[in-house]
């Protein structure tokens, strides 16, 4: 517990307020004595016969070579996703039991590269306890539902934005639009920040979602619609970390074949934030009128806030060594003691950042199919679920006589639909994508599509159920089990096309992913503003039978990616086989 303080933000700040007399890494304490390993690469080039006798280091060439493997993984969280990386990894969860000591690499120039100190090093991420992890990922959960359930919860208080400011229905959802809009706008800025070492991911995190916490504060104060709006804009802004990073702090803990199990955890609570939202704002706006959700916000980001400050460490491992890094050439001296990453981070430059961050996702896009058809399939569906916000209020209060407070339980439907799915892409990852990796290592990167298949058939017959039930002659329930259907196609479609983008372009990942994010934010920004008006002139029954049509073409396109995905992937100059 003391190291999970020391490593958080409210630990940081202990430590320097106390000149870093309290909470000390062990390269502070007074007895810390230099790993003879590192001695002996500061000394000279090779370690000497005299130190492998003695048991210090590494004494055959398989350990060498396995602390080689070791050393490469320290340095940095590699790209590719590879059966070399996989190889990689199991060969280090063996010798993490073992607690070998890692001989540094020592560059050319005389640079002794700052590692882990053993296999075992507890400061690194991968060597984290079971419950540690689960509990870094439980936080990082919490902050993703918070922001997600602050979008969505505006539109429990639309009613009252109505007559408080006297503007239409299409003009309110703006304020739920522009939050969305918001998430793939702060995407392109915050998450290759996270990416330089001497920044890292903690910084970000808390220190925009202290921005967020603290502008949740005004919209139940604010007077102006304008500036209702402008406050949902950088509220979405600031808290677009939590969405854009997640994955990669995840990915900081776990090997590449059991990744897959924390970002499900980490997608469940972006469905577990909207659930609670309408369901916790619905029953507040009856009970105290449309500013008492905004005031829901406050209490559970403060909650979240509080979590994050005092207990989320920090999860980069280039950033760890780098720190550690620092410590150590304050302990010696010695300015040879470098991490990679800080060596690194030397040459990127601003304009490197910029170009990575906002050109190079465009151009991936327009020059390959498969990733412009991803973007294209993963903001429609994106945005046919944004439009759940707008037409759910015109079936179940005018069809069924629900209330506010019953119409946010019947969106917790599709919660009901994420935790079916999870189950049963869990039962998926265990009983056959594991075992299959483990036995034949990574198969060709479309074989990954096949959950995205059987989603896409969901998605359409979700909505056509939706569509053709709702209506009073037919009881509620079904329309209902029409968006649980939906929402487990969803879940399947997102998970396999978001494991498909890294292991096909690994050494793109970043670039693809925001570029993904702006292009979903983009797409539901404008359904959310489109859907009110399109679901009264055609009808609930058209409207989303026309959005469940449309969506049949995913079918022929999944199956099209993984069919002739290989052949396009040769193709183009981003891939990598």
């Amino acid at each position: 517990m003391i190291e999970l303080i020391r490593e958080a933000p409210l630990g940081q700040a202990i430590r320097f307020l106390s000149g870093k007399r309290l909470l000390k890494y062990p390269e502070e304490e007074s007895g810390f004595q230099l790993p003879p390993q590192i001695l002996s690469q500061l000394e000279k080039n090779e370690p000497s016969q005299d130190d492998r006798a003695g048991g210090t280091l590494p004494s055959t060439s398989e350990d060498l070579a396995t602390l080689q493997v070791v050393m490469s993984r320290g340095h940095a969280q590699r790209a590719s996703f590879t059966n070399e990386r996989m190889r990689e990894e199991a060969e280090i969860d063996i010798e993490r039991s073992r607690s070998i000591p890692i001989v540094p690499q020592k560059t050319a120039d005389g640079i002794a590269l700052v590692d882990w100190y053993t296999t075992d090093d507890p400061a690194n991420p991968q060597n984290w306890s079971p419950s540690k992890k689960a509990f870094v990922v439980f936080i990082l959960c919490f902050y993703t539902s918070t922001v997600y359930c602050a979008g969505p919860i505006y539109t429990t208080a639309v009613e009252g934005i109505v007559d408080r400011f006297g503007v239409s229905h299409v003009a309110a959802a703006v304020g739920l639009s522009l939050y969305v809009l918001a998430y793939g706008v702060g995407d392109l800025l915050f998450s290759p920040l996270t990416e330089i070492p001497i920044i890292g991911r903690n910084p970000i995190y808390y220190l925009t979602f202290i921005v967020f916490w603290a502008l949740s504060f005004a919209p139940p104060f604010v007077d102006s619609f304008g500036g209702l709006l402008a406050l949902r804009f950088w509220m979405g802004f600031f808290g677009s970390p939590a969405l854009a990073n997640g994955g990669a702090t995840i990915g900081d803990m776990y090997s590449l074949i059991y990744i897959p199990f924390g970002l499900c955890w980490w997608v469940y609570s972006a469905w577990t934030g909207p659930a609670f939202g309408l369901l916790f704002g619905g029953f507040s706006v009856m009970a105290e009128g449309w500013r008492l959700p905004m005031w829901e916000i406050v209490w559970i980001s403060s909650l979240v806030l509080t979590c994050m400050l005092c207990l989320m460490p920090e999860t980069s491992a280039a950033t760890i060594l780098l720190r550690r890094a620092g410590r150590l050439r304050r302990l010696t001296g010695d300015s040879r003691l470098q991490s990679q990453s800080e060596i690194d981070q030397r040459h990127l430059s601003a304009s490197e950042i910029l170009f990575s961050s906002l050109v190079r996702p465009m151009e991936i896009m327009l020059k390959d199919p498969s990733i412009f058809f991803v973007n294209l399939y993963t903001g429609y569906f994106y945005g046919v679920f944004y439009t759940f916000f707008e037409v759910f209020p015109l079936v179940f209060p005018p069809f069924y006589g629900f209330n506010l407070g019953q119409t946010g339980l019947a969106f917790f439907s599709t919660q009901v639909g994420v935790t079916i799915a999870i189950a049963g892409y869990f039962a998926y990852l265990h009983w056959y994508m594991v075992p299959d990796n483990l036995r034949n290592g990574f198969r060709e990167q479309e074989h990954r599509l096949v959950p995205a298949i059987f989603g896409s058939v969901l998605l359409p017959i979700g909505l056509f159920i939706f569509a053709w039930t709702a209506n009073p002659s037919v009881h509620w329930i079904a329309p209902l089990i029409g968006v649980v259907v939906f929402v487990i196609g969803h879940f399947c479609v997102m998970q396999s096309l978001f494991i498909y983008l890294p292991f096909a372009y690994p050494q793109y990942t970043a670039s693809l992913f925001a570029g993904n994010s702006i292009w979903r934010s983009c797409i539901a920004a404008g359904a959310v503003v489109f859907a009110r008006p399109l679901f009264i002139n055609l009808g609930v029954d058209r409207g989303v039978s026309l959005l469940g049509g449309v969506s049949v073409f995913g079918i022929l396109g999944t199956v099209a990616i993984y069919a002739f995905g290989k052949k396009l992937r040769a193709r183009s100059k981003f891939a990598q086989s």
